[in-house]
Parts: C-alpha cells; structure tokens; sequence
C-alpha cells in the first residue's frame, strides 16, 4: 500500500470520526497521529520490532506541530479581534447600533428585520466572531421584532443569518486562518471582505423586503422616528466607524502612503479604543471579566481546532495527497469554472456535519493547491491565467468563496451552529423553529455566491488598489 492510499484510508476513517460525533480537533489529531505512524512504519516494511520506532518518529513529529505553527505572530489577531466584540457589546455598542439602525430604516417593509440585519453587519466589522453577533441579537433585536408582531421563526432566522456576516467582514478570525494556511496577504484578505461583507448584507435587505412586501403579516414596518431622532442616534455609532477606519488604515493606508501598522497592531488599537469606550459607558469588573474569559474561552476553542487539523495536515504532507488530488483535478475533461462550483457544492454539503473552521482547516490543505492548479498555478499572470487573474488574487478571490461558503454552513442543518446558539439564547425558541426561519436566506446565499463568482471584481477592486 502507498502513502496515498494510507492517506485516502486515513482520511476516510477522520470523516467517519467526525459524522460520528467526535469534535473536529481531536478527531483531526488522532487521525493524523495514526496516519504518521502507519506511513513510517510502512517505511520500516511493517517490521513488527520496529514499530515503537515508528511511534516514536510519528509522536516528535506531531509534537512540533502546536509550536511551530501557532506561535505565528499573525495569528495573535485572532483573540484582539474577538476581544474587540466581547467588548463592544459590555460598551452597550450594540444596542446603539441597533437602535440608530432602526430609527433610520425600520420604515420600509420588514424594517426591523433589515435593521437587525444592517446592525449585525456593523456589529461585525468589530467582531470577528459570528456565534457572538448571533447571540447578542438574538437578546436585543428578537424581543423587539416579537413586540411589533413578526413571526417568531422569521425573526429567528433573520438574527442567525445576520451573525453570518463577521466571517466575512473585517475583522474575521476565518479569513485570517485562511490566510496563514494557504500562507497569503492577511492584510489584502481582510480588505477583500469589507465589499462581498456589505453586498451580503444589501443582498439579505432586498430579501426581507421582498418577503415582507408579499406576506404583509410577516414583518410590519415601524414609523414615527423623527429626523432630530435619527441624527441624534448617531453618535452611539462612532466607535464602531472609528475601529473599521483604523483597521483600513492599518491595512491600507487610503491617503497612498506607506500602512500605518500591520493587522495585528490595528486590531489591538481597535480594541483599545473599545474598552476606553466601555470604560466611559461604566462597564464594571465584573463586566470586563466577563468579556476576557469569553474571549479566552473562544480563542482556546480555536486554537484547539488548528492544532489537532494542523497535525492532520503534516500527515497529508507526508502522503502528499494534496499534489495527487490537484494532478486529479487538472486531469479532470470539464471546464475548470464547473470544477470550482462543483467544488463550492461540495463544500455546502461537508458544512452540513462540521464547523466552519474545522471544515476549511480540513480541505483547504487538499483544495488550495487544486485551485490553483486549475488557474495555472500560484505564479500565474492574468493573462496566461484560466480564471483573468493572477495567482495572488486568485487565492483571494478563492479565499473569500470559501468563507461565504463557511457562513452558508453556519446556517445549515443539522449542524448550523448559528442556529443553536439562537435557540440557546431564546427558550421560547426550538432549534427547529430557527432553521425553518433561515430556510429563505438560502436563497440570499445562493445569488451572492453566484455573482461573486460571475464577477470577480466584487471581490478584487480593494485588495488590486493595495496593489
């Protein structure tokens, strides 16, 4: 048997962990521990003396694996940013987006639902959690669309889809994990998101006022806000523009000097300028502890998850499965374009049984250098390139399809963990109740993966001004 057939058979045996119920991390490092040991045992010819050497091998070369790849500096934006959400919402930044949202939007159909949506996607431009945005509207907005008469599941649903969007727009600890595995531009990334981000959230607004112009009972508008009214609801707005300023900054400096900073630096300063904030609104210890152990929580989560999948991942380099898979794709007699939507489908069915970051951690070693195969490799130019694009901006362009696919998982059942956590929030709400409320926003998902697709410059025209 050769290394791509233990690699084949291995990662047969981590889906059936994983659909079986195992979390993705220690099913990744298990897998991956015994895909080692059974390639350098195969090595030794399978010499029944030797295989306390192969274990041996095998356990010093997992071992590397959680120091050498997650001391990477970038990787310390992750818990800055999911800092910069914990403490937004102790800032009450949140309810005053929310409520400037509502003053300003409520009146079209469905208004309150478009204003939760339009909050969410403010929400997230400083948090780069989507299971936090979902559980902090699932407190604020639900209770106020129930109070004017929206159906409960719809409402549910709307809370659950609108926390999708801090996986897409900056900052967003998904697209920074992509970066550091496919070893891009985290700065580009992150300004590649800030336009697919926003057309998400117009596309989910055209949606809400499309059904409620329909069905009159689902959404009624809410009038009677005063121009004096919106205006003053404003302010409570600026520390969230003040932070998305920042970040760009940080990124890429829009006055054509040199960055200010890295992400990293921005994304502290972002979070400086929240907690001073939060501090000026009386935030309390207890408050503030509460937003550090919650951060910690989340960034221990996801540390675990890369450092079981990234075990997995030396395995795969060892049975160099990702070159035979990208040799199989550009063998395949179809058009390269139906081979990435194929792709894309494939990653909306995986999301039904796993999480997002597990899901991309596990494929994108395999699909990346597929990918880019299919475009003509990573050193391409756009014009000897199958796709019109370079192979840097291919691997942006790419990048954020794979994270819109990751938020389509976020609402999928049976896993959709949005969902469950809106449940969880909401007693007077069942699981099944959120995931019939979501089923329309399929379709939002549906037509915005299409156009990203179709037109690629939604995605490019930011990370190509950066140069």
């Amino acid at each position: 048997m050769d290394t791509i057939d233990i690699g084949l058979w291995v990662t047969g045996g981590l889906l059936l962990l994983v659909v079986t119920g195992m979390r993705v991390a220690f099913a990744a490092g298990l897998a991956g521990l015994v895909g080692l040991v059974w390639i350098f045992w195969a090595k030794f010819g399978y010499d029944p003396d030797r295989f306390g050497k192969a274990l041996t091998v095998a356990v010093k070369t997992a071992g590397q694996v959680p120091h050498s790849k997650v001391a990477a500096h970038t990787l310390s934006l992750i818990p800055t940013f999911i800092l910069i959400g914990y403490l937004a919402y102790y800032a009450g930044l949140t309810r005053a987006l929310f409520e400037a949202a509502k003053r300003w939007v409520a009146w079209v159909p469905g208004g309150l639902a478009v204003s939760t949506v339009f909050a969410t996607a403010g929400f997230a431009a400083v948090s780069g959690a989507s299971v936090a945005t979902s559980a902090v509207f699932a407190r604020i907005a639900i209770p106020e669309m129930l109070k004017v008469g929206y159906n409960k599941q719809f409402a549910a649903g709307v809370v659950a889809a609108g926390g999708t969007l801090a996986s897409l727009i900056p900052p967003s600890a998904i697209l920074v994990i992509y970066a550091i595995i496919v070893e891009q531009d985290v700065g580009k990334l992150l300004l590649a998101g800030f336009i697919p981000g926003a057309f998400s959230a117009v596309i989910y607004g055209l949606l809400i006022v499309g059904i409620a112009v329909f069905f009159k009972s689902v959404g009624p508008p809410v009038t009677g806000f005063t121009w004096k009214q919106r205006f003053a609801s404003l302010p409570g707005a600026f520390p969230i523009v003040a932070v998305i300023l920042i970040i760009i900054c940080f990124v890429y400096n829009p006055f054509g000097e040199k960055a200010w900073g890295t992400p990293t630096e921005g994304g502290a300063i972002g979070a400086f300028i929240v907690f001073c904030f939060a501090l000026f609104h009386g935030m309390r210890w207890s408050e503030l502890k509460s937003a550090l152990l919650e951060t910690a929580k989340l960034t221990a989560m996801i540390f675990t998850i890369i450092w079981g999948v990234l075990i997995y991942v030396r395995f795969l380099g060892f049975a160099d499965l990702p070159g035979a898979f990208s040799d199989w794709i550009t063998s395949l007699e179809m058009s390269p374009m139906l081979i990435l939507i194929c792709i894309l489908l494939a990653y909306a069915v995986l999301g039904m049984f796993m999480d997002a970051i597990g899901m991309l951690l596990l494929t994108l070693p395999v699909v990346y250098p597929a990918v880019m195969a299919l475009n003509g490799g990573e050193a391409v130019s756009a014009a000897d390139s199958t796709f019109g694009m370079s192979g840097p901006m291919c691997a942006i362009w790419f990048g954020i399809l794979v994270v819109k696919m990751a938020e389509f998982c976020l609402i999928t059942p049976p896993i959709g963990l949005n969902c469950f956590v809106v449940a969880g929030v909401r007693p007077d709400l069942s699981v099944q109740d959120v995931f019939k409320g979501v089923t329309p926003f399929f379709i939002a998902d549906g037509v915005t993966i299409a156009l990203l697709v179709a037109f690629p410059s939604i995605v490019l025209y930011l990370p190509s001004l950066a140069g």
